[in-house]
């Protein structure tokens, strides 16, 4: 599998004039890029007609969330179905930003085994608020893994990809040191591996995000292990972005 580098825009930028020089500017940036797979996840509300910009393009697009009914009354939500119609394949669940907001491990798991089931690909966040010196966050990592995949057969694990966000480095400036995201990434292929084997291990990528920008990219990469990235607040600089692209690449 190639590493994957993420740009996760959140509620940024404020047009979709402004959304469309952000993924110009990037397509143009990683163009030449041959061993790294490259993608932004806008606001839903530009998807569409990003989606047209991206046809044939190598950066692809990411929904930022999905709902786990194919359609119904339920007003303001996005279905699969709806994100496959317009070529978008992958779907980030389970962000704390969202799980701060309500969202319930539950329907972590239910918006996970929809996506897998329509043949897209869950991207699951998990990650601790505050860590502890008696391996507590770790528990509470795996306990996030186990409830998101419970209804994820093994068969659809290519469907996956778990991304290590510690709640304690999103938005903050301080991030997890190359050692920290080593561990929890051997953690959670630990826990992979009691759940589903060790074949799962070679079919599901982990990613770090937290505060990843181009000044500690490549130490988290190389020294972390971590088979790509979630980038945040560095995504909205295109330059940034692109260079934690070029560095994976270059790695």
């Amino acid at each position: 599998m190639k590493p994957i580098v993420i740009g996760n825009w959140k509620l940024n930028p404020t047009s979709l004039s402004l959304a469309n020089t952000l993924y110009t500017d990037v397509q143009k940036g990683v163009a030449r890029l041959r061993k790294v797979e490259v993608a932004v996840a806008p606001p839903m509300v530009f998807l569409s007609a990003l989606a047209e910009k991206a046809k044939g393009k190598k950066t692809f697009l990411v929904a930022q969330d999905v709902f786990w009914e194919k359609l119904g009354a339920h007003t303001g939500e996005v279905s699969n179905a709806m994100l496959s119609s317009i070529n978008v394949k992958h779907v980030i669940i389970g962000h704390s930003e969202v799980r701060e907001q309500g969202e319930t491990d539950d329907e972590v798991a239910k918006k996970v085994s929809a996506t897998v089931k329509a043949g897209n690909t869950a991207i699951i966040c998990v990650g601790e608020k505050e860590r502890d010196d008696h391996g507590h966050y770790l528990a509470l990592v795996e306990d996030q893994i186990r409830m998101a995949l419970q209804g994820v057969p093994k068969t659809k694990l290519g469907n996956v990809a778990i991304a290590y966000e510690p709640i304690w480095a999103i938005g903050t400036g301080n991030t997890a040191t190359a050692h920290d995201a080593h561990e929890m990434k051997l953690f959670i292929q630990k826990v992979l591996s009691d759940m589903f084997g060790r074949t799962a291990l070679s079919k599901i990528r982990v990613l770090y995000g937290g505060s990843v920008n181009k000044k500690n990219a490549e130490e988290l990469y190389t020294q972390g292990e971590v088979d790509g990235f979630l980038v945040g607040g560095a995504s909205l600089k295109a330059d940034n972005f692109i260079e934690v692209a070029k560095i994976v690449d270059r790695l």
